[in-house]
């Protein structure tokens, strides 16, 4: 009787198992494609990181020249406003000189005459 058990379980799971192989290599099959799909996903994201990287180095030089734009204009323009006071202070200067000029003129020439005489 044991034989017959074995051979009655046996042909009960045939099919089972059958079946099971083939849902097994379907599985297979299914993971590998999904491999595949993968890979061809990640060249093509390698491919288009790629031309967005070469496309940002492209533009990186416009890119750095535009954002400069605004600082460089206001570099300029406090260097301007530095100048304007600049050539202020220089004419207040040159005021100064000229208010100032005669009197030294005046007190270089008397300290020259008192020596001049002092040395006669």
């Amino acid at each position: 009787m044991p034989a017959d058990r074995t051979a009655e379980r046996a042909a009960e799971l045939e099919p089972t198992l059958t079946r099971l192989t083939a849902v097994q290599r379907e599985a297979a099959r299914i993971r590998a494609e999904a491999d595949e799909a993968a890979e061809a996903l990640r060249k093509d994201a390698s491919l288009a990181a790629a031309r967005i990287v070469a496309d940002a180095r492209e533009q990186a030089p416009e890119v750095r020249r535009q954002a400069a734009v605004p600082v460089l204009r206001e570099a300029r323009r406090q260097a301007d406003v530095l100048r304007t006071a600049g050539d202020q202070a220089a004419a207040a200067v040159r005021e100064r000189a000229r208010e100032r000029m005669p009197d030294l003129v005046d007190r270089a020439v008397a300290e020259a005459l008192r020596r001049a005489g002092r040395a006669v």
